[in-house]
């Protein structure tokens, strides 16, 4: 009817309300991007705004055949030749350390890292690890490790960490992580919403500890939700609940054009240094609650997380 379609114009009007901000800054001060799970979604639109704006992107995904066919269509919705693609399994260590590698010996400089990879889905990584915490956490967690040096290098540089508000309702078992290797056992619903919001507090105390381990060298860092995003993201999700969450997802959720604005200001925007290791949402810089920047839960994650990544 009319009156829903004039209800959906408004929705998607105050949902827009941050994107015309994002879209006037330049990108003379940057060069060279790379981000995990850039094939879908938010990612592929964040891709194709940076190479418009003359970026070098890589595009780092799993599927070598969905990289590769989304690289084309990045280069082609930009106009970009500027745009590659390079395998990353975030589900595997080995896979990482070889991405990182081959990175650190084909480009000279990383001026950004968008940690965008997320999935809700149960299983286990490569190895062993529950699979939320090992590819929504600690994969990211080695990679951004493993490019710290050239990131520094290439300062002033941003890592990033795309999040969710989804973290508000989460927890750290560090019990559970010891035993388990895994931020929870269940595999329910809500078990599983459970587990994906304990990930999504990783994010954020990881962003938050990273930014205090950063001080002086040039490197900010940042942590986000994106919005509600109606994109590929339930292709991880049980079937019947895809069903029953596509109208609502359809109407009321961003579009990831909508969705990438928060990631590409925090990429972007010029002054933003001061409010390093902060959580954004729509473009603007907003408080957690004190789980999500407690100094010796993020100082504990991060110790755990050098020693089950093998950093250390």
């Amino acid at each position: 009817s009319s009156c829903m379609t004039a209800l959906r114009t408004r929705i998607n009007n105050l949902l827009s309300d941050s994107l015309r901000a994002v879209l006037n800054c330049g990108s003379e001060h940057f060069h060279f991007s790379i981000f995990p799970g850039s094939n879908t979604g938010i990612g592929k639109r964040t891709a194709v705004d940076l190479a418009k704006r003359g970026a070098r992107v890589i595009m780092a995904c799993r599927s070598r055949e969905r990289g590769e066919r989304a690289m084309e269509d990045v280069k082609r919705e930009s106009g970009s030749n500027n745009v590659a693609f390079m395998p990353l399994d975030l589900a595997s260590l080995k896979s990482v350390r070889n991405f990182a590698e081959s990175y650190i010996k084909s480009e000279q400089r990383l001026d950004i890292l968008i940690n965008n990879a997320g999935l809700y889905m149960e299983g286990r990584t490569e190895d062993g690890f529950g699979l939320m915490f090992g590819v929504n956490h600690l994969g990211h967690f080695l990679l951004t490790n493993l490019l710290l040096q050239r990131l520094k290098e290439s300062a002033p540089s941003r890592v990033v960490n795309v999040s969710s508000v989804a973290h508000n309702f989460g927890h750290i078992d560090f019990d559970c992580l010891h035993q388990h290797k895994a931020l929870g056992t269940g595999n329910s619903f809500r078990q599983l919403m459970q587990i994906y919001s304990d990930s999504k507090l990783c994010n954020v105390l990881f962003t938050h500890e990273l930014h205090k381990r950063l001080q002086g060298t040039g490197v900010t860092c940042y942590s986000l939700h994106p919005g509600a995003i109606n994109s590929e993201f339930d292709r991880n999700m049980n079937r019947v609940l895809v069903l029953f969450m596509k109208p609502i997802t359809s109407f009321f959720f961003k579009s990831p054009e909508q969705g990438c604005q928060t990631s590409l200001h925090c990429t972007l925007q010029e002054a933003l240094e001061p409010l390093s290791g902060r959580y954004f949402s729509n473009c603007t810089a907003r408080n957690v609650f004190a789980k999500a920047r407690d100094d010796a839960t993020a100082k504990k994650l991060w110790e755990l997380s050098e020693s089950m990544s093998g950093l250390v």
